[in-house]
């Protein structure tokens, strides 16, 4: 069994609505269906986004999000967050003063689901980062992470309609979120590594969606030298992940997997006999 540091909550009632239906029979069923709710995100008294979220770990989302777009250095920047459950709204507090309009006036709507947002440069910081090329990953731990995620009970499996995210060590998951928008789930990785301190040595970031240019940008200003998932690819996302020396790997499903980027991290220690 997997020891997660965070792991999804299928039997939160929060987080999904039962709803009445038909199914293919014309019998009335009842199905439970993904909750999205607003949560507005302020940075000290300005206002910076509106994000369509599944509502939990408002906290690290906020702080994600900000860390993200180039909005925060780090979490040492962070004096503390405050969020309001009523009026849907967290605010990250820092000691220094922010002025970020000039990057909310060039915002760039990505491909993400529930539209996810970028604002300014996506490329503030992207050209600069070096990720380390003695990283790797076995494709005996990527046949191990594929079946132990894809057991791991999770809104994904109660409800569908949802994205995970999940940070991995070796062959063993770490921190799974989800949300509606893969962007947000890895938001949410990312506010939690840097308030619990979890460095990107190691680490490899799993993911159920595709891997588009926005999943790369992040990966890599994360510093996580590997991405995966079993999912496809976009032609931007790809050139992305070669430009910054980034492992992408995607259509991983049991012993299958497409390495489009970073090959040189793989190390082929031969097949699990497991799918």
């Amino acid at each position: 069994m997997a020891r997660y540091l965070v792991k999804p909550d299928p039997h939160n009632p929060k987080l999904t609505s039962p709803v009445t239906g038909q199914d293919e029979t014309g019998t009335q069923i009842e199905a439970s269906v993904v909750v999205e709710r607003p949560l507005t995100l302020y940075l000290n008294d300005q206002e910076i986004v509106t994000l369509m979220t599944v509502g939990d770990h408002p906290g690290y989302l906020g702080a994600g999000y900000l860390l993200n777009q180039n909005m925060l250095t780090g979490a040492a920047d962070i004096t503390g967050i405050d969020y309001d459950e009523d009026l849907e709204v967290v605010v990250v507090r820092t000691d220094k003063k922010t002025n970020h309009e000039a990057k909310l006036e060039r915002r760039t709507l990505t491909s993400g689901c529930a539209q996810g947002t970028v604002f300014g440069d996506m490329m503030e910081r992207f050209e600069t980062i070096e990720l380390p090329r003695d990283a790797q990953i076995k494709t005996s731990w990527l046949q191990s992470l594929s079946r132990t995620i894809t057991q791991t009970p999770s809104l994904y499996l109660a409800a569908g309609a949802i994205h995970g995210c999940v940070l991995c060590e070796a062959d063993e998951p770490l921190i799974y979120m989800e949300d509606v928008g893969r962007h947000n789930a890895v938001d949410k990785i990312s506010g939690y590594m840097a308030l619990e301190n979890i460095t990107a040595a190691g680490k490899i970031l799993y993911t159920t969606g595709r891997l588009t240019s926005e999943m790369v940008i992040k990966t890599v200003q994360m510093e996580i030298p590997i991405l995966v998932s079993r999912s496809g690819f976009t032609a931007w996302g790809v050139e992305l992940a070669r430009q910054a020396d980034l492992t992408l790997i995607g259509r991983a499903k049991g012993k299958r997997f497409i390495a489009l980027a970073g090959a040189h991290r793989i190390e082929y220690d031969g097949q699990n006999d497991q799918d």
